[in-house]
Order: C-alpha cells, then sequence, then structure tokens
C-alpha cells in the first residue's frame, strides 16, 4: 500500500524545532504540569505512580468523564481512548474503508483524511467550504450542490472538520443537517474532527455530530482546544459494537493510551475542571486574535481575512507575486518564521497563522513576516504572470479552490459531475480520481507549479521545485501527531 506524502506533518517536523518563531501551531500556549495539578488532593502521587499499562481502552474514569462532555446518552461503552487525535482518525478510517469505498471529504482541510482515504479506499471525492456573504457579513459556507455530488450509493465516509482547520469555521445547524442527510441518502458513516471544538471565539460550545445520526463517529483529543498536545490523548465516540470493533485495529497499533496520560487526562476532563482549561483557551484566543486582527487590516491592500469562529488560527488570503509554498519556504529561509501554506491544505495563495501563544512573541513574529511582505510588494511581477498572481489582485478575480487545489482533486471533482451517466456494465461514470503516476500528492504550489513540471526556469518556480524534491524525500507521516 502507498501513503500519499503528509506534506504539512512532515514540513512541521523538518523544521518547527528550528525557527524562532513558529506559526505554524493551531493550538494555544501548553500548560504546565503544575497548572494541571493545581488543586489535586495529593500532587504526590506522580512521585510515587508506578508506570504500569493503563486499561487498552482507557480507564472507566475517563471514558465516563469523556462521554459527558458530549451527552445524548453517551456512555464509557461509546468511548475509546487513543494516542492522540490523529491516532484516533487513523484507527476510524482504516477500520471503516476497504478498497473500492468511496470518502467525501470537506476541503480545505487537515488532509490526513484526504491520504487515509485514498490509502484504503482508493478513491476520495471533495466537497468545499466556499466564501460567501451572508447577512452582509463573509464567511465560510458549506457548498451544499458540492457535497451532494460529492456523496454517492458508493460513498462510505463523510469527513467533516468542525470548527474547521484551517479556517477556523463552524457549521451551521442547517449545514450540519444537509451533511447528516447526505449520509443518510448513502447509508454513510459521519467521521466529525471534533478536536477544536471548545476553543469558540465566542464562548459558546460548537453543537456535536454526536446523536444527529445513528452511524456517527467522533474523533477528538486533548491537543488544541485544551492545550495539552504534549499529553498525546484522542479518543473516538461512536456505536458501542463499532468501537468494540475499532478496538481490534487498535491492537496492531499502540494497544493503550499511557499511563500518565491517561491519569492526567482524568483530572483534566473532570466537568468543572474541563470547562475552566477550555475557558482559559478561549481567554487566550480572545486576547491575541484582537492584535493579530490590527496587524492583518494594516496590509488591507494584499489581504483578504474572514475572521475564524474558533480555533487559534487564522486563514489569510493574499495577492502577492509568490506561491504559498514559496512564501513559506521564503519566510522560513530569511525571518526564521514558520507558518503553513495553503497547499497543504488543498488550497492556494493562501497562509495559515496560529496566534495561540505568548503575545510578544506573536508581535515579533509578525513584524518579520512585514519585511518579506514588503520586499515582494517592491518585487515586479514577471512577465507572462496571470493577473491573480500580482499584487493587483483582487479576490473576486479567481475561484477560490477550483484553479487552486490539486490537479487531481479537481479532477475528481469534475468527474463527478457526471456520476449520473452510466457505462454499459452500469458503473458510474468518472468513478476513479485522476492521481500522479508517482502516487504522491501534486498540490498546486504556486502560479508557476503547472509550467514547472514543464521545464519553467522562473525564480519562483524553482524555488518551489527544490523545496518539493526536498520535501518528498523525507519519510512517511507518523499518526502519533496532529495540527
Amino acid at each position: 500500500m502507498r501513503v500519499d506524502l503528509f506534506r504539512m506533518e512532515r514540513t512541521q517536523c523538518l523544521y518547527e524545532d528550528e525557527v524562532e518563531y513558529n506559526l505554524s501551531e493551531s493550538g494555544v500556549l501548553p500548560m504546565r504540569v503544575d497548572e494541571l495539578l493545581e488543586g489535586s488532593p495529593d500532587p504526590e502521587w506522580l512521585r510515587q505512580a508506578r508506570l504500569k499499562y493503563p486499561p487498552s481502552r482507557g480507564s472507566e474514569t475517563l471514558r465516563d468523564r469523556i462521554a459527558l462532555f458530549y451527552g445524548r446518552d453517551a456512555t464509557r461503552d461509546h468511548v475509546m481512548v487513543t494516542n492522540g487525535g490523529s491516532e484516533a482518525n487513523y484507527v476510524v478510517l482504516w477500520g471503516l474503508l476497504e478498497r473500492g469505498d468511496r470518502a467525501a471529504i470537506m476541503i480545505p482541510n487537515y488532509m490526513q483524511g484526504w491520504g487515509l482515504a485514498r490509502a484504503y479506499a482508493g478513491k476520495a471525492d471533495p466537497f468545499r467550504l466556499v466564501e460567501r456573504r451572508d447577512d452582509g457579513r463573509r464567511r465560510w459556507a458549506l457548498d451544499l450542490d458540492g457535497l451532494e455530488r460529492s456523496v454517492t450509493r458508493r460513498t462510505k465516509v463523510i469527513l467533516v472538520t468542525n470548527p474547521n482547520n484551517p479556517t477556523g469555521a463552524v457549521l451551521t445547524d442547517e449545514e450540519m443537517d444537509a451533511v447528516t442527510r447526505a449520509a443518510r441518502r448513502a447509508g454513510a458513516w459521519i467521521v466529525a474532527d471534533e478536536v477544536y471544538r471548545g476553543a469558540e471565539v465566542s464562548g459558546t460550545t460548537t453543537p456535536t455530530f454526536w446523536g444527529r445520526h445513528d452511524k456517527v463517529l467522533i474523533t477528538a483529543g486533548l491537543s488544541k482546544a485544551f492545550g495539552l498536545p504534549g499529553l498525546r490523548t484522542g479518543w473516538i465516540v461512536g456505536p458501542p459494537k463499532t468501537i468494540a470493533r475499532l478496538c481490534s485495529y487498535h491492537d496492531y497499533l499502540t494497544l493503550t493510551p499511557t499511563y500518565l496520560s491517561n491519569y492526567f487526562a482524568e483530572i483534566v476532563m473532570e466537568p468543572k475542571r474541563r470547562e475552566a482549561i477550555l475557558e482559559r483557551t478561549r481567554g487566550i484566543i480572545r486576547r491575541n486574535l484582537p492584535r493579530l486582527e490590527r496587524w492583518i487590516h494594516t496590509h488591507d491592500d494584499i489581504f483578504t481575512y474572514i475572521p475564524p469562529r474558533a480555533g487559534a488560527i487564522a486563514l489569510v488570503r493574499y495577492g502577492l507575486p509568490i506561491g504559498s509554498v514559496a512564501l513559506f519556504d521564503r519566510l522560513r529561509r530569511d525571518q526564521s518564521v514558520l507558518i503553513t501554506p495553503g497547499a497543504h491544505f488543498g488550497i492556494r495563495r493562501y497562509m495559515r497563522i496560529g496566534y495561540g501563544g505568548v503575545a510578544d512573541r506573536l508581535k515579533a513574529s509578525l513584524a518579520r513576516i512585514d519585511t518579506t511582505l514588503l520586499e515582494l510588494q517592491r518585487r515586479p511581477a514577471s512577465r507572462g504572470r496571470s493577473a491573480h498572481a500580482t499584487s493587483s489582485w483582487s479576490p473576486s478575480t479567481a475561484c477560490v479552490f477550483r484553479s487552486c487545489s490539486p490537479a487531481w482533486i479537481r479532477s475528481s471533482h469534475r468527474k463527478k459531475s457526471v456520476r449520473g451517466s452510466t457505462t454499459s456494465k452500469g458503473r458510474e461514470r468518472g468513478s476513479g480520481a485522476t492521481r500522479p503516476k508517482n502516487g504522491a500528492q501534486r498540490f498546486c504550489l504556486s502560479s508557476g507549479a503547472t509550467s514547472r513540471s514543464r521545464g519553467s526556469s522562473s525564480a519562483t518556480s524553482g524555488r518551489e521545485a527544490a523545496s518539493t524534491r526536498k520535501t518528498r524525500t523525507c519519510s512517511p507521516p507518523q499518526v502519533t501527531r496532529r495540527s
């Protein structure tokens, strides 16, 4: 089995500890151990603890407390604890998908699900969040027509991330109902990655997909909304029979959570403590987001921005003569600042900025980005460059996704639009997504990405090509961390 290169995680693994300023992180400032143990009746337990195996599904206390976070008759039997949210996603998709199935995947997204769907099912079909104006305000909205096209009788899984990474968008009740109707029509599972649930700017917890459909699996963990990525605690919530079956897949991976992480997670998920920790997260977001937005609005001539509703992440679209991966490389190399390029989410000319860290460091890192932005604005656009790649580019002049998504994502989407027609054998026409011959993800890295494959010698294309070659030499992504 071949697995697509997980570009975002591979580049973060390579560079996040080498730069001075890491804005690729999508969580908030991690809690310290003494903060976590504050109020504990006997903190000496940590010194006396025997590092034994915990229960393979997580302790009963922990599973009881996770179930309380979802309500709607969830019990410990509906919960399995994993080592991080990434492992939860891995176990779920491994357990559900077989060769010949299809998975409908929300784009933009954390692309683990896309890669795993292509590996285990062979086919992944995108549906998209699109920029839309509702009631005078711009928001990321679910493309309902695209959802309908992507979900067919062969769809086994509909994967959503809500709140969304990288946009910070939250689905409306009507949009959640549309996903549920599509799943019922196809007899598909809804897999809802809710790892950012609890990190809302407004303070109102995002509604969960749990309880909306008989075939729902929730994945989540303590990394993002709780500010505890080092605990590597995740979980799956689903029907008891399905959870029991997925345990047999977990047996082939890490088998159990760690003893200390299980105990710490019990403390975190005690309801009063849980809400206090989530309020800490929301406080960090509410303090830092205005600082980031003031900086964004100093660049209104080149930036387009929809405020996030959840998560310490902001997705910014820019109009500069440089692709997102080339911009990522330049900021890393010249300014020692790490951002996440839009290409790593299946879109182009965007950058995701994490703002959940220390406020003074956020300010310093943004000042360094200013230096590079000024250099790019002063640089004249190359001859023959398309209009949307110049600094005068307007968001209304280019399609947000179809011109920017991986070529084989666009091909799959186009073929799905004719799914109603069949061959003489009754098989849906266009049932297979076009993928590169080498099996690797072919993200549209820059406006020169196509010309690069034809031997372009432009400077931007050359830099992106070098970055691509460097990334492809790395080992496949692991399943034990997520961003």
